[in-house]
Parts: structure tokens; C-alpha cells; sequence
């Protein structure tokens, strides 16, 4: 529960907490446009590129529910600044890397020390500010929150362009700074003192599932999958830790997750509709950057601002749902979210390599609505029904689940991706006989397959159509997968929201 001297500083401490979460989310935006040059930098494969987003992603999901307990255990407030400031020092040593494996170290100590600033975020806004105005003060702080995915793009891009790729790690600086300033000038003390008995066995049975999962799905591509003794081991090991933590959770006296979770159907439903959205939605922030640079052949800078709207749509969106959530109800409101979302992919499927950028910032815009239109809803009808105790333990699952959604999206849409623009030019491959009259007569000579130069250009040629297809079927996938998530809205109960002065509201 919030002090007294936390509620009189609210808005203070509301500023300083959009800030630190502004720097977690400024850093994924930024990251995802700077990847292809990352990608030079330190000379990795197109499937080892991804590594710089997953690794920060699957260490977030492993500490984001420690960060709980240790709130508990040693209070908010010190949570908060040694997370700032945990985060802030590991961004500068991202800057100053030099090697694939430098890199993803140093993004894993980022993910670990940034991990509890959104759930305990959210959790200390839900305590400071009255039952009555946290639809209204969610949503703002939301639309805050998302000038990250605004500026990102077009931040990144011409920091990328005009500096190095490394200042998209080193913005951090100032802005962990200012949040940390903010935090230990205005927030309360907490003693701590009041955590659990730590279940060590459930914690690391936890640990174990998402870190083998992760890398199964990681290096299952370069592997051949289960043909490959490593990708075996690694499904096993999670296999392994997520039947232990199950057992953990049912039996334990303690276990690391409170059972009253998972009798709140509202939560448990938010819970997996926010698991989903991960691992559908977020995964494409990370192909679009590499789709307009290695195949489109746009500039950081100009890929940038062509991400850019995304990050508009979803500002409107946020902006918006206070009032659509009143006037609508959240499931009506979470439904059209979804539809504009699947949408957003359907377009994004009809990609072709001849188009201009206005496809890709009109359907960026699109998705922005429809994921601005997702989250409060979510949060409305999650947090619903569960008992306030339960809020702190409850944001961090949600987050968990989310973020662990993002990684393995990011993973199995790379690999399915991989896969689809591989089988795609064997198959245009089987057309060209370098013998063939026809086929030379039909190609420009330096495109004549006979010759080793034209053979050549014409199979680079060949592996950019397999990839244009690669992408344009991935679309295709998520677009029809990301609507399978609308019975999940049958879990969830009706959420009670205000009525609004001379106008007749709706909450389911």
C-alpha cells in the first residue's frame, strides 16, 4: 500500500516512473532499427542478429518475477533505483561493445536490472491514485509510456545515421538519470521487510523452463531441431523445469506464485491474452526494420520514419480508449482491438518489393490503433476481480507472460521466416535451367544464367523474392492466428466502469 507522502507526491512520482519506463521501451524501438547496422558491426548471421532483442527480452521475463519478491523483501523504492540504475550502466556498456557475445551479455544484465520497472510501475500507480481514476491516469500514463515506440524509430534511425549505432544505447544516460532523480527525491521509503518464504525450488524450476524454451527456439533454426542433440537436451530441460514448477505451484506450502491467481478467470484470461500478444504482435517491430533495410534497401533513418506511425496510432488509441471503455465496454472495445490488429497483418501480407514506404506507414498506423486499443481494456478487465493484495504479484505475471510471449514470437517468426524464404527459392530455383532458351531469351544478359556473373545476380535476385515471399506468408500466418485469440474473451467477466455524466455506459 502506498504512504501518505506517496499520495501527496503523485504526480511527481507518476513523472518519474513514465521516465524510467520510457527508457525500457525507447530502448527496444531503437534497438530493432539500429539491427541491421548492429549486424555489421559485430559480423553475425541473419538468425544470431536476433539475439540482441531476445536476450534482453528472455532475461526480463526470467527476473521480472523475482523483482516481486525483492520489492517485498527490500521495498519499492530501492528496487526502483537500483533497477534505474542497474539499467542505465548496462546500456552504456551495450554502447561500448565490440563482439556478438559482448552484446548479449551486456543486454542480458540490461534485461535483469530494467525487469522490475514496468510491473512495479504499474503497481505503484494502481496504489497512489483512487480506484476511480485509474482507467483515466492507466491510459495517460500509457500514451506517455508510448512516445518510447513514437520516437524510437526516427531517434534511432538518425542517431544510426548520423553518429553510431552505439548512441542508441547511450540516450539512456540522461534519461536514467532524470528518472532517478525523480524517484529518490519524491518517493517514500519502504522498509521492505514483508516478502514470503522464497520457494527456490519453484523459482528455479522456472528459470530452467524459460531458459531452455528460449534456447531451443533460438538455435533450433542452425540446429535442424530435434534432429540436433542440443535442440534435444534444451526441450527437455524446459519440458523438465515447467513440469516441476506446475507440481511446485499445486503442493507447495509457499509456492513463488500465490494459487489465488489463477482462480481469478478475469486475471488468468488477461494473463494468456496478453502471452498471445507477444508473441503475435510485438514480433513484428523486430521483422519490419530487417524487411525495409535488407530488402528495400532504406536507410536507419528512413526506415525509422517509416516505423513511425505505429507509434502515432497507438497514441490515439490510448487516448482514446478511456472513453471508448465507458461508452462501449472493455471486451467490445479489446475485440475491435484484435480486428484492427489482424487487419494491420492482412495489409502487411499484400508487401510486395516494388511498393513505396506508404504501405508500411499505413499499415503501422493501423496496428498502432489496434494494439493502443488492446491494452488498457486488458488491464481493465485483468485487474477487474482480483484482490488488491494480489496487485503488485499479479502485474508482474501479466509482464512476464507478455514479455516471454515477445522473445518466443520473435524467435518462432524469425524461424518460420527462415524456413519459408528457404523453401520459396528452391522453388523459384527449380524453374531457371540454365540451359533453357527460353529462360535466357526472357532475362536481361546480365541476368543470363549461363554465365557466372549472371548466375550470380540472378540468385541474389531469386533469394530476395524467396524472402519477399518468406515475409509476405508470415504475415498471412499471424494475421489468421492473432483472431484464434477472441475466445479468450469468454474467460473473462464484465468490467464494472464508471458512468459517465448523461450518457449510458456499457462494461462488458
Amino acid at each position: 500500500m502506498a504512504s501518505a507522502q506517496d499520495i501527496k507526491n503523485r504526480i511527481p512520482i507518476t513523472g518519474a516512473l513514465m521516465l524510467a519506463t520510457l527508457m525500457n521501451t525507447l530502448d527496444s524501438t531503437i534497438a530493432n532499427v539500429a539491427l541491421p547496422h548492429i549486424q555489421g558491426s559485430v559480423s553475425a548471421a541473419q538468425d544470431q542478429i536476433t539475439w540482441v532483442l531476445t536476450s534482453y527480452i528472455i532475461a526480463t521475463a526470467i527476473m521480472t518475477p523475482l523483482s516481486g519478491w525483492l520489492s517485498q523483501k527490500f521495498g519499492r523504492k530501492r528496487m526502483f533505483m537500483f533497477s534505474i540504475v542497474g539499467f542505465t550502466l548496462a546500456s552504456v556498456l551495450c554502447g561500448i561493445a565490440t563482439s556478438l557475445p559482448e552484446i548479449v551479455i551486456y543486454r542480458l544484465l540490461q534485461g535483469i536490472a530494467g525487469a522490475s520497472l514496468m510491473p512495479l510501475s504499474q503497481a505503484t500507480m494502481l496504489d497512489i491514485w483512487p480506484q476511480h481514476m485509474i482507467p483515466r491516469v492507466m491510459s495517460l500514463w500509457s500514451a506517455a509510456v508510448i512516445l518510447g515506440p513514437i520516437l524510437g524509430p526516427t531517434l534511432g534511425g538518425w542517431l544510426t545515421e548520423t553518429l553510431d549505432w552505439r548512441w542508441v544505447f547511450f540516450i539512456n544516460v540522461p534519461i536514467g538519470i532524470l528518472a532517478f532523480l525523480g524517484i529518490s527525491t519524491f518517493m517514500d521509503v519502504d522498509d521492505g521487510g514483508r516478502q514470503r518464504p522464497f520457494d527456490f525450488l519453484g523459482f528455479t524450476a522456472l528459470v530452467l523452463f524459460i531458459g531452455g524454451f528460449q534456447l531451443m527456439l533460438d538455435r533450433g533454426p542452425g540446429k535442424d531441431w530435434l534432429q540436433s542433440p542440443e535442440i534435444v537436451i534444451e526441450a527437455a530441460i524446459a519440458a523438465a523445469g515447467l513440469c516441476v514448477f506446475m507440481a511446485q505451484t499445486l503442493t507447495a506450502e509457499h509456492p513463488f506464485f500465490h494459487r489465488d491467481l489463477a482462480k481469478d478467470t478475469n486475471y488468468v484470461g488477461s494473463a494468456i491474452f496478453g502471452l498471445f500478444i507477444g508473441v503475435l504482435l510485438f514480433s513484428t517491430s523486430a521483422l519490419l526494420p530487417l524487411f525495409m533495410q535488407n530488402l528495400l534497401g532504406y536507410s536507419a533513418l528512413h526506415s525509422g520514419w517509416a516505423s513511425m506511425p505505429r507509434g502515432v496510432g497507438s497514441l490515439i488509441a490510448f487516448l482514446a480508449v478511456p472513453w471508448m471503455v465507458v461508452r462501449l465496454g472493455a471486451r467490445q472495445v479489446l475485440t475491435l482491438g484484435v480486428g484492427i490488429s489482424a487487419l494491420a497483418l492482412w495489409q502487411m501480407s499484400q508487401f510486395n518489393l516494388d511498393m513505396t514506404a506508404t504501405p508500411i506507414m499505413v499499415a503501422g498506423f493501423v496496428q498502432g490503433i489496434g494494439t493502443g486499443l488492446m491494452f488498457a481494456p486488458l488491464n481493465t478487465l485483468g485487474y477487474a476481480t482480483l484482490d488488491p493484495s494480489h496487485r503488485t504479484e499479479g502485474t508482474i505475471v501479466a509482464t512476464m507472460a507478455r514479455t516471454l510471449g515477445s522473445s518466443a514470437g520473435i524467435s518462432i517468426v524469425q524461424a518460420i521466416l527462415i524456413n519459408n524464404s528457404t523453401l520459396a527459392h528452391e522453388r523459384l530455383t527449380e524453374r531457371i535451367a540454365v540451359g533453357d532458351p527460353s529462360i535466357a531469351g526472357a532475362l536481361p544478359s546480365m541476368l543470363d544464367p549461363a554465365t557466372t556473373s549472371g548466375l550470380a545476380i540472378l540468385n541474389g535476385e531469386v533469394t530476395r523474392q524467396g524472402a519477399m515471399i518468406g515475409y509476405a506468408n508470415v504475415f498471412s500466418w499471424m494475421a489468421v492466428a492473432s483472431l484464434l485469440l477472441l475466445p479468450l474473451l469468454l474467460l473473462m467477466r464484465p468490467a464494472q466502469a464508471p458512468r459517465p455524466t448523461g450518457v449510458e455506459a456499457h462494461a462488458d
